[in-house]
């Protein structure tokens, strides 16, 4: 009722935004309740992620107790009817999540379709040329989630698995349909929960994307109970693996009161989900600007203002009650419109800056990477190599220190001990378009040495009078055709075998491809 399905190709426009005072942020984070401070969560927080999380009170904590906050990103495609995530007709996968690390995220959140765990199922539009995912050739579409995981661990990105549709064919009000049944959904759960059986970088499960409409919390009625559901599910889930984060969305409505599909948690206050395994529980809302929907709140006279109280009754009260953490795990604009700027200026705020309540804070994957979100756009443009750094800005308060890379344990491609050794890595140039005016293009650094990296520097020539127009995830500079870039504060580390990127626009075209050196300390 209030969302297209977000899944045709569309133009992704980058607006003129109004950023977000430093006086109006300072306001909202001390409206949302006292907080931990960066001291307590914020500094701490670089070497926290390691093994499976659990519960206390509205937090986050690793399997060492320290705090950690899911500031992340969903990439869909699994629950369509490519069977795979999408972009991988333009790029490696592994390019892509290594430029979710640079840009700062350090959660992946997978939305997939029951379809995925048929038998024999195969991905479509996939690209294996000049080398692009060539360990992906032949393979299933489990066993290419499997490689997904597998890369995301190895580069410090957690992911959490999103039952989104019990088939391609479409979006479901309740967790079943005639075609797939309770039955199907509860062992395809269980089958997941146990093929990442050991392995942390899978931290939970979301059981399913947005519940709404007849779906209910608390009515009693077992074919349309949500919540009643959802222990149900997730209880199985433990069974197989007890360490694993069991993420439970909203409905549409409660008590006459309706909203966001998935984001309405208010019986949460009279009908809590109860599970077999303690401190396993995180609630997960979801939330849309103008562009999904017109909601009434979009028309209040004193929106934005209104907002908080409007999130608070939803879904927020959760967590400022300590009653259990809050992710939030979907929310997205095009930023076309004036109404939306305001909107995710707002619920930025709202969300708490991570310098000023470290991870004492709510949860977050922003809907989407993908720029063929019909009604969102997404983070990457329609190039799906360049990124969209006006809707990338609006997130920087809210992101947070990523994880150590590896820490899934057995994960593909194991940088191991990074102690020792001589520091060295490897520069691999691509052009992602040449329009003849201008061009972007990528490089990929890998630490190619026996040791960590603490920073890299990366050289080239260009044959041509080429010139670098604008550059993210790195610094440069350039003498006549020579260009140095080196990385950005947030990259310079790299563990062994570990990868990070960065990219490029230039002038004029038709450049080639010139060869890059890497130098590493």
């Amino acid at each position: 009722m209030f969302r297209s399905l977000r899944r045709t190709l569309c133009a992704v426009v980058a607006a003129l935004v109004l950023p977000l005072g430093a006086g109006a942020q300072a306001a909202a984070d001390a409206g949302a309740g006292s907080g931990s401070g960066a001291a307590a969560g914020g500094l701490r927080a670089a070497d926290a992620g390691a093994g499976y999380w659990r519960t206390s009170g509205r937090q986050l904590l690793d399997s060492t107790g320290q705090s950690v906050r899911v500031a992340g990103i969903n990439w869909f495609g699994f629950e369509t009817a490519n069977h795979v995530v999408h972009g991988l007709w333009a790029r490696d996968y592994k390019s892509m999540i290594d430029q979710m690390r640079t840009l700062g995220y350090n959660t992946l959140r997978v939305p997939y379709s029951d379809d995925i765990l048929k038998p024999g199922m195969m991905p479509d539009s996939i690209n294996f040329s000049n080398g692009k995912n060539a360990d992906l050739q032949g393979l299933t579409s489990l066993q290419v989630l499997d490689k997904v995981v597998g890369y995301a661990g190895q580069v410090g990105l957690k992911v959490i698995l999103d039952r989104h549709r019990p088939d391609a064919a479409g979006q479901s009000a309740l967790w079943y349909t005639s075609a797939v049944p309770e039955s199907t959904w509860i062992a395809d759960l269980r089958a997941l929960a146990g093929r990442y059986a050991g392995n942390s970088t899978v931290v939970g499960i979301d059981l399913h994307n947005e519940p709404h409409d007849p779906a209910c919390w608390g009515c009693g009625d077992t074919t349309r109970d949500w919540r009643l559901a959802a222990e149900r599910a997730g209880n199985a889930v433990l069974s197989v693996n007890p360490q694993l984060l069991i993420f439970v969305e909203g409905v549409q409505s409660f008590n006459g009161v309706s909203g966001w599909w998935g984001g309405n948690l208010m019986g949460v206050a009279q009908y809590p989900v109860r599970l077999d395994v303690p401190n396993r529980l995180v609630y997960s809302a979801h939330d849309y600007a103008t562009s999904v929907a017109q909601q009434s709140w979009f028309n209040d006279p004193s929106f934005p203002a209104n907002m908080p109280g409007i999130w608070d009754r939803y879904w927020g009260y959760i967590f400022k009650q300590n009653i259990a953490p809050v992710w939030l795990g979907e929310f997205g604009t095009t930023l076309q419109s004036t109404i939306d700027q305001r909107w995710l200026s707002a619920l930025v705020a709202y969300l708490r800056s991570t310098s000023a309540h470290g991870n004492d804070s709510f949860h977050w994957t922003f809907w989407s990477w993908n720029p063929n979100s019909g009604d969102t756009g997404g983070i990457l443009k329609d190039d799906w190599t360049t990124v969209d750094t006006v809707k990338d800005g609006y997130l920087a308060s809210i992101k947070a220190p990523g994880f150590p890379p590896g820490t899934g344990g057995g994960d593909p491609g194991d940088p191991g001990d990074p102690g020792g050794g001589t520091p060295a890595c490897t520069a691999a140039y691509t052009i992602s378009s040449d329009w003849g005016s201008g061009f972007n293009a990528e490089v990929k650094v890998t630490n190619s040495g026996t040791t960590a990296l603490s920073s890299w520097k990366v050289t080239w020539t260009w044959p041509g009078a080429q010139r670098i127009t604008n550059i993210w995830n790195a610094t440069h500079t350039q003498t006549a055709a020579t260009v140095t870039a080196t990385n950005a504060p947030h990259n310079g580390s790299l563990a062994t075998g570990a990868s990070t990127s960065f990219g490029f626009g230039g002038a004029p075209g038709g450049g080639g491809v010139p060869v890059a050196s890497c130098t590493a300390a």
